[in-house]
C-alpha cells in the first residue's frame, strides 16, 4: 500500500502548508532580483557655467568615465551605476540646494563634487545633517576633517607647504602672494607666511580679488614695485587669465618673476585664442604644484590618458582634480562591494580600508582622518601646455589636515573669525 494511501490527510496537509511558503519564496526572491536589478543612483555636484566652470566640468568627464567603466564590468554586486549631473552653477547657495535634493528627493547613495572650498564648506553641514557621504577630489586649505566627507585631494603638507620649501630653495626668498578672496586662499596664505617665516623667506605682499574678477592692474603695479622673487598664486577659476595677460604686459616674464600655482592645471591651458583658457604663450614656464599630471610616466597612468581621449577627443587633457575624480568612483565602488551594499551607514565603514594603484600613483584612504595618502609633485609648464615633473617625493605622503604650527583650537577660532567677517559666508561677495 501507498504512502499516499495511508496518509492521504497528511499529504493534502503538507501541500496546504508548503504552497503558500512556496509562493511567498519566489515573490521574495523575485524582489531580491528586481531590487539588485535597480541601478544605484550617485550625484555629481559641479560647477557647469559660471567663474569656475573652466576648472569644473573636466572633472565631471573623469567621475563619468569611471562609473562607465565599472558598468561595462557588470557594476557592483550586480547593479549598475546611474549618475545624475547636477550644475552648481559657481554660487554657494546653489550648491547647498542641490546637495539637499540630491540626497532627500533622489536618494542618491554618495555624491561626487566641489571644487572651491566655499562651496564645500557650504554643503558640508548637509552631508553631516543626513549622515550622507561626499567625496571631494581637490586640493585644498585643509583644517577640516569630516567623517562624512572622502578628500582625495591634496592636504596642505602634500601641495602648499612642500612646494612653499622648494620655491625657497629654488626660486628665491621673497614672496608675493594674491588669491581669490574665499577662505581657500586666506587660509593657504596663512600657512604660507608661517612656513616662511620658519623658512627666513619674506611676505612682500598679499593681495585677493573677488571670485570671476578682473581687476587685477592694481595688483601688478604692486608687484613691480616689491620685487618678490617668486609670486604664490591661489587665484582660483578664470580669474587666472587677466592676472596672466597683465604679468606679460608688465613684462613680468617667469625668467624675472616666476609664478607658482595651485589651482592651474592643464585643464585651464589652452593656446591663444581658446575660450575660457589661459593661453600657453603667457603661462609657460610658470609652475604648479600637484600630486597628479598627465605628463607622468606610468603603465596605469599611459592607460588612463588613452582611455580618457578616446571616450572625450584626443585634444582633452587630464587634471589634477580630473584624476582625483575618477579614482575617488573606484575606491567607493570598492567600498560598496565590500559592504556588499550602497547604504551610506556600512559604507562610511568599509570606505576606510580601501586603496588602489590610481594613474597618479598608489592611493589609500587614511583611516584616522578620512584623507588620502599621496604622492607630491612639482612641474614646470612648458610650450605645449604639459607639465616636466621637475620635483617628486617619490612615494604617497601621508596627509595632516592641521599644520602643527597651531593647535586645532587656533585654526578653527581662525576659521571662524574669516566666516564672520564675510558675513556668515565662505567667501567675500563685494
Amino acid at each position: 500500500m501507498s504512502l499516499e494511501n495511508i496518509f492521504p490527510r497528511t499529504r493534502n496537509l503538507t501541500i496546504s502548508l508548503l504552497l503558500p511558503l512556496f509562493i511567498v519564496s519566489m515573490f521574495f526572491l523575485i524582489s531580491c532580483k528586481s531590487t539588485d536589478e535597480q541601478p544605484i543612483k550617485v550625484g555629481i555636484l559641479h560647477s557647469l557655467t559660471g567663474t569656475m566652470a573652466i576648472s569644473e566640468k573636466a572633472v565631471v568627464n573623469g567621475t563619468l568615465l569611471a562609473i562607465e567603466e565599472i558598468n561595462q564590468l557588470g557594476g557592483i554586486n550586480g547593479q549598475k551605476i546611474l549618475p545624475l549631473v547636477v550644475d552648481g552653477k559657481s554660487d554657494l547657495q546653489t550648491f547647498k540646494q542641490e546637495a539637499e535634493r540630491l540626497i532627500t528627493e533622489e536618494k542618491v547613495s554618495v555624491v561626487f563634487g566641489c571644487w572651491t572650498s566655499a562651496s564645500r564648506k557650504t554643503v558640508l553641514p548637509v552631508f553631516e545633517k543626513h549622515n550622507h557621504l561626499l567625496f571631494y577630489p581637490v586640493q585644498y586649505e585643509g583644517l577640516e576633517q569630516s567623517p562624512n566627507i572622502i578628500y582625495n585631494g591634496a592636504a596642505p603638507n602634500q601641495q602648499i607647504i612642500p612646494a612653499v620649501k622648494w620655491c625657497f630653495d629654488n626660486l628665491g626668498k621673497r614672496f608675493f602672494l594674491i588669491g581669490s578672496d574665499y577662505v581657500f586662499p586666506h587660509t593657504a596664505n596663512e600657512i604660507i607666511k608661517q612656513q616662511a617665516n620658519l623658512l627666513g623667506a619674506k611676505i612682500v605682499g598679499e593681495e585677493y580679488i573677488l571670485l570671476g574678477s578682473s581687476d587685477v592692474k592694481d595688483i601688478i603695479q604692486k608687484i613691480i614695485k616689491t620685487k618678490p622673487d617668486v609670486i604664490i598664486n591661489t587665484i582660483n577659476g578664470d580669474s587666472n587669465i587677466p592676472f596672466f595677460k597683465e604679468i606679460q604686459k608688465a613684462g613680468l616674464t617667469p625668467d624675472k618673476i616666476p609664478v607658482m600655482s595651485f589651482s592651474i592645471s592643464e585643464e585651464e591651458i589652452g593656446s591663444a585664442g581658446q575660450n575660457g583658457k589661459i593661453p600657453l604663450d603667457i603661462i609657460a614656464g610658470n609652475y604648479a604644484a600637484w600630486n597628479y599630471f598627465q605628463s607622468i610616466e606610468s603603465e596605469e597612468n599611459k592607460k588612463f590618458v588613452e582611455k580618457f581621449k578616446k571616450r572625450y577627443g584626443a585634444e582633452q587633457v587630464i587634471s589634477d582634480p580630473v584624476e582625483a575624480g575618477y579614482f575617488g568612483v573606484y575606491l567607493w565602488a570598492q567600498a560598496v562591494k565590500d559592504a556588499g551594499t550602497s547604504d551610506v551607514n556600512e559604507v562610511l565603514k568599509t570606505i576606510k580600508n580601501q586603496s588602489m594603484q590610481a594613474p597618479e600613483g598608489m592611493v589609500y584612504i587614511d583611516a584616522d582622518n578620512n584623507h588620502t595618502w599621496k604622492t607630491v609633485r612639482i612641474g614646470k609648464i612648458k610650450k605645449d601646455g604639459q607639465f616636466q615633473i621637475v620635483w617628486s617625493s617619490n612615494n604617497p605622503v601621508r596627509p595632516i589636515p592641521y599644520p602643527a604650527t597651531r593647535n586645532k583650537l587656533e585654526w578653527d577660532k581662525f576659521l571662524s573669525e574669516l566666516f564672520k567677517s564675510w558675513d556668515g559666508k565662505w567667501e567675500k561677495t563685494k
